[in-house]
């Protein structure tokens, strides 16, 4: 299996994130990437290949222009009035107001995002387009005829909504992706995100529409993050009704509940008449995650991909969460491996 891959992702390395009502160093750090890519590399499990460039229009395919345009220009902006610190939202747009998007750049911070885990700094743009251009390519080996590839993301991105940031995500790779496919000239397309967290961006991008089938299996928002998306009554609304689906789990979930989960979403899957899977990767399940809690062992990886493998779709695996360092890279990659085994 081919590993798109970039260094850029370094450029993104901000100092904190607002935590438990206080600044703590973040999670999503560089460490993370460097992890997987040396599990990969150590496994022999394929070639890692740099990103081609396919430019910024697919990003304004499943976001707004103005969002993206944003975050391109963010910095520059936040540099003009001599601030050098990263840069954070100060105030957000509360129920029952206008969407009206001010030209201050706290302002904009606010407007374009969600909460304060998504810190900018001078170069993270720069990161965020090279993961998207890793995402990108690893779609185009999967279109020219690979039976599958993994974009090796960071910044990950399934909290990113049409137009907002949030959750360490800026552009959501999984959806550049499945739109990618369909702009290919597929008529449908599964996003199966397996991360700790519900992937609220991905089911704001696709929520409308059929062509889509988005599932989420996840922590409870009743109890966790993000908090307000993620309940199995969120079906999808307009001719997207039916075509996005929820699995909220309860605390310390394991295994032998997860996969339960896992199954009834890969029915679903089948029976869609889906061209193409785009999983994003979160491998955040794993009992020793600091931010999460859900009971998942390195060996249940494996048994996830062999299970998403047993679908039998071209597929792409887009890296999202997962925050215990030390395991990040064998929980992602016992995933492919799996896969690998089984297809």
């Amino acid at each position: 299996m081919k590993t798109f891959y970039s260094e850029d992702h370094r450029l993104h390395h901000a100092n904190a994130e607002l935590n438990d009502g206080q600044l703590v160093p973040v999670f999503e750090k560089p460490s993370r990437a460097d992890m997987v890519l040396a599990r990969v590399e150590a496994v022999n499990l394929g070639p890692v290949l740099p990103p081609e460039a396919f430019g910024i229009a697919p990003l304004k395919r499943v976001h707004a222009g103005e969002y993206i345009d944003f975050l391109a220009g963010a910095w520059a902006e936040w540099a003009a009035l001599g601030r050098t610190n990263d840069m954070l939202p100060l105030a957000w747009p509360p129920r029952r107001v206008q969407a009206r998007c001010p030209k201050d750049i706290d302002g904009k911070l606010g407007y374009y995002s969600f909460d304060a885990g998504a810190p900018l700094t001078a170069t993270s743009w720069q990161a965020i387009y090279a993961g998207s251009q890793v995402a990108l390519s690893a779609q185009a080996a999967v279109a020219a005829g690979d039976r599958a590839a993994f974009a090796l993301c960071r910044p990950p991105g399934h909290h990113a909504g049409i137009d907002y940031m949030g959750g360490y995500c800026y552009v959501n790779n999984a959806a550049v992706v499945a739109q990618a496919f369909l702009d290919g000239g597929m008529r449908k397309v599964v996003v199966l995100d397996v991360d700790y967290h519900h992937g609220n961006g991905t089911q704001d991008i696709f929520y409308q529409r059929p062509d889509v089938l988005f599932l989420s299996i996840h922590g409870d928002p009743q109890t966790e993050y993000p908090c307000y998306t993620g309940y199995a009554d969120e079906r999808g609304e307009g001719a997207g009704l039916g075509y996005n689906h929820n699995y909220p789990l309860p605390v310390g979930s394991d295994w032998s509940v997860w996969s339960q989960a896992l199954q009834d979403a890969l029915r679903v899957a089948a029976g869609c008449g889906a061209e193409a899977v785009v999983v994003s990767l979160g491998v955040d399940t794993f009992a020793d995650d600091p931010i999460s809690q859900f009971k998942l062992r390195s060996d249940d990886y494996l048994r996830m991909g062999e299970m998403i493998a047993a679908l039998g779709l071209p597929t792409v695996f887009v890296m999202e969460g997962g925050y215990a360092v030390e395991e990040i890279g064998i929980n992602a990659v016992n995933t492919l491996l799996g896969f690998e085994q089984q297809a």
